[in-house]
């Protein structure tokens, strides 16, 4: 096997999200780095207590729906990612988290810099948070 492939293994493979069939039944199939990214939008996505077996996981976002778009709420914000992200999502370095402010006054942007600890090669997640419904 080559290197490239045993990296991909090693980082992970599974069913893709969102799981859904696609037109011939099958259920979709992800690996390597996609499946490391969407395992974060899984922690993400996850407030604590959600899951029965694993009541700690999660990064608890929805705590913030109908925050203050301030920059106190947008610290917070940061800091609740950079620890849900070090606590479950040993497969990456967490370099960098930017909560920024969007022309909506409802919504943040959040940009999650990060390494792959396997190969450090670095990546970037952009993922659009809404504090109003």
């Amino acid at each position: 096997m080559s290197s490239g492939l045993q990296q991909f293994d090693r980082l992970g493979a599974g069913l893709g999200q969102p799981l859904a069939p696609d037109e011939r039944g099958a259920l979709p199939q992800v690996a390597g780095p996609e499946k490391v990214r969407q395992a974060m939008l899984t922690i993400l996505d996850t407030d604590p207590g959600e899951r029965l077996m694993r009541p700690a996981f999660g990064c608890g976002l929805r705590r913030w729906l109908m925050a203050p778009n301030n920059a106190t709420t947008r610290t917070q914000i940061t800091r609740e990612i950079e620890q849900a992200l070090a606590r479950w999502e040993p497969r990456i370095t967490v370099q960098a988290v930017d909560v920024a402010a969007t022309n909506d006054p409802s919504t943040v942007l959040i940009e999650i810099h990060y390494a792959h600890v396997l190969d450090a090669r670095q990546d970037v997640l952009v993922y659009p948070f809404y504090l109003a419904t």
